[in-house]
């Protein structure tokens, strides 16, 4: 997400095996996908056990919420016998608010939201309680709410990962100096993300190892800011940088064009996360050094189980999906979660991304990446 936690994946899939972007996985596009946000949700019922309303946060940042959420999230609500409406607030939060009211008032069994801004979640739960209506927090939290769940991935893990590739990089470039464009401040994921690249690089800033020029986070993971952010602090710091932290891939996307403009893709490892297309063909052709990879389908499943049970009244149910816990500082509580893996994909990981179905060869592998897909043994 967003990164936007997330601050670390990531085409199109078939109905049973869908991941995220906006129809297509490209890092930065904005369609909304089959269903439109309408300001009523239709009235419960359909599935054998009644309807569920998700509220996905936008499309401009990331290309997983249309691409991998939306139909992997439906596939996995189906199987758990609910009539699923998934709409895309597309970064209002009056359309947000709007929705989550019709989907209130036509009495869905649950309520499954990712909020771009945290208070505007935590008002609408607010809301569905009031009306009996659990409601799980998905990718992000709602932080001050009163969500009981909450589903995503281990978003300090991810920032983990992150930073030792950074590290890794570089290495054997001893004071290299390093900028960390992270998510929006709002988004505690991405605070998350920061926090897990800050546990495996302050020790080396610290030590000397490498240098922090600059970190800055982006307001409302927005790319184009991103770009024109690096672009100002590679220019403060006189054209000088030997890595960059991104948070997501959008955004790592937004940090390579200014490479390119200066003759440093390639040479400046740059890190993602979200695993989209756009990102993966970046990391084939070397001006990307890393993504990491989140298999949404394992997320969307869970949270599926978890509004099953939810839905039944089966809380000792959702007790057993839901074994982990976020700490909710504003809320000063702790929500009872299920935080799923996240790996990193290098180059050489690619084929992983591809044979678990979340991205297609064709989409990756044309034109200038058709003979490294075949190095790759991707087909």
């Amino acid at each position: 997400m967003r990164s936007r936690t997330l601050t670390l994946l990531a085409a199109t899939v078939s109905a049973g095996l869908a991941l995220t972007a906006c129809g297509t996985n490209s890092s930065n596009s904005g369609g909304t996908g089959s269903n439109s946000a309408s300001s009523s949700a239709p009235a419960a019922g359909g599935g054998a056990n009644g309807k569920v309303g998700v509220i996905l946060p936008e499309t401009a940042s990331s290309a997983r919420w249309e691409a991998f959420d939306k139909p992997m999230l439906q596939a996995a609500l189906a199987a758990q016998g609910f009539d699923a409406d998934v709409q895309n607030a597309q970064g209002d939060a009056q359309k947000f608010t709007t929705l989550a009211d019709g989907f209130i008032s036509s009495g869905v069994k649950a309520l499954i939201i990712a909020p771009s801004d945290p208070a505007v979640g935590a008002a609408v739960e607010s809301k569905a309680k009031a009306a009996g209506i659990p409601v799980i927090d998905y990718d992000r939290p709602s932080l001050g709410g009163s969500a009981e769940y909450y589903v995503s991935f281990d978003n300090e893990k991810v920032g983990q990962l992150q930073g030792q590739a950074m590290a890794d990089a570089l290495k054997d470039k001893a004071g290299a100096g390093v900028v960390q464009i992270e998510g929006a401040p709002t988004d505690n994921n991405a605070t998350l993300f920061t926090k897990g690249q800050d546990s495996v690089l302050e020790p080396l800033f610290s030590a000397g190892t490498l240098k922090r020029i600059q970190k800055q986070p982006i307001n409302d993971w927005d790319n184009q800011l991103g770009g024109t952010t690096f672009e100002q602090i590679f220019t403060a710091n006189g054209g000088k940088v030997d890595g960059v932290v991104a948070a997501n891939d959008g955004l790592a996307g937004a940090v390579i064009t200014i490479l390119k403009k200066n003759g440093l893709n390639g040479k400046v490892p740059v890190t993602g996360q979200d695993a989209t297309a756009d990102g993966l063909m970046a990391v084939m052709r070397g001006d990307q050094y890393m993504t990491v990879f989140k298999p949404i389908k394992e997320e969307a499943e869970a949270t599926a189980k978890l509004a099953a049970a939810l839905a039944k009244g089966d809380k000792a149910g959702a007790d057993a999906i839901a074994k982990g816990t976020l700490h909710d500082p504003k809320g000063n509580r702790d929500i009872k979660s299920v935080l799923l893996t996240p790996t990193t994909i290098l180059a050489k990981d690619i084929k992983t991304v591809v044979t678990q179905g979340y991205v297609k060869a064709a989409e990756i592998c044309g034109g200038d990446l058709a003979a490294k897909c075949t190095s790759l043994g991707i087909s």
